[in-house]
């Protein structure tokens, strides 16, 4: 087949076309549909405009196929040799992910991809390009992300350990007659607190904020086994907030002869007007305190509170505490029917 495609006859044009019909793979095909449009007399702007790419890509096609023929429009990166991005790479990559540029002997605290690329060629001895690197990320999923902001627990990890076990003995043996809830407060801010949302190319949302600050405080307990929550909310973050929760979960639960709390280690929690209120139910109410400084261990932190976060208070557009606290409500209760509807739909 002669390399000049403008000077085939019909019977090589058509050969060329049932060809290029038995080809799969899109960035060959688009080769040799360069090579098919140019027998057929069109222009590299026209073939360019078909084709949807540049007119350098017709030029340069065009011209490996007249220098090499079919071959030159095969795709030759299988002769590349050995892959450079092996499992032990990969392993690295995310070893070194997890951690910090600090842990390699750098001084910055965070990575770029250029100084992966220079630490993964120090481990493994194996150096790639940052666009190679650009797309081992994004093919494992690795993303930038705001990192969590935690303290210590001062604890040993054998004490802590101890103490989650013994609270999870308490539901695992639960008697019917006994109630157990997790509790924890949270800080409502008619501030917005400011977290991401999806937005138009070259476009950025803006969240107006009313200024001057005010908060409000919501104490809430979630059943251990129904994932109903029991809240009350006050313009204080303090014992009578805790004391007022109590004397809610009272009602409630008014048919139960012990209820268990689980609870973090809060101030507010021990003060001296708490243990004369705890003394007065006479045992009914058994306090469980989670260790110091872990609030992932408690469950309404993540189930609850978190959501409520990114269903309510994020970015809201609420302009009075009065509002925002209707919708923080309003919430809660439409949490309520969800989790009663998916027990009545287990039973």
């Amino acid at each position: 087949m002669k390399r000049n495609p403008t000077a085939w006859r019909r019977e090589e044009k058509e050969a060329f076309r049932r060809q290029v019909s038995r080809i799969t793979d899109a960035a060959t095909r688009i080769r040799f549909l360069v090579i098919l449009h140019t027998a057929a007399g069109r222009s590299q702007p026209e073939i360019a405009e078909m084709l949807a790419c540049s007119i350098r890509t017709v030029a340069r096609v065009q011209q490996r196929f007249r220098a090499q023929g079919i071959e030159g429009l095969m795709d030759r990166r299988g002769d590349n040799g050995t892959a450079k991005i092996t499992e032990d790479y990969v392993l690295a990559l995310i070893e070194a992910v997890r951690g910090s540029p600090q842990d390699y002997g750098y001084p910055r605290p965070t990575w770029t991809q250029e100084l992966l690329v220079k630490a993964m060629a120090e481990k493994v001895a194996i150096r790639i390009s940052v666009a190679s690197m650009s797309r081992l990320l994004r093919r494992l999923g690795i993303r930038r992300g705001m990192p969590k902001p935690t303290v210590g627990c001062p604890w040993s990890s054998r004490a802590r350990k101890r103490r989650l076990r013994l609270i999870h003995r308490v539901l695992e043996t639960l008697p019917s007659h006994e109630a157990a809830v997790w509790e924890d407060e949270i800080d409502i801010h008619l501030n917005p607190e400011i977290g991401p949302d999806y937005m138009l190319p070259g476009e950025q949302k803006t969240v107006l904020t009313p200024g001057k600050n005010v908060k409000h405080y919501v104490a809430g307990a979630m059943d251990a086994q129904t994932d109903r929550v029991v809240w009350v909310d006050a313009l204080r973050k303090n014992g009578a907030l805790f004391i007022a929760l109590l004397a809610r979960l009272s009602q409630v639960y008014a048919d139960r002869r012990v209820i268990h709390v689980i609870l973090d280690n809060y101030v507010i929690h021990s003060s001296r007007a708490v243990q004369k209120a705890i003394r007065e139910y006479g045992g009914w109410v058994v306090l469980h305190f989670l260790p110091p400084y872990c609030p992932d261990d408690n469950r309404i932190e993540r189930c609850v509170w978190r959501e409520l976060h990114a269903n309510v208070t994020r970015n809201h557009r609420c302009r009075t505490m009065t509002e925002l606290m209707q919708a923080v409500r309003e919430y809660l209760i439409a949490r309520n029917r969800k989790a009663a509807a998916k027990r009545r739909r287990a039973a």
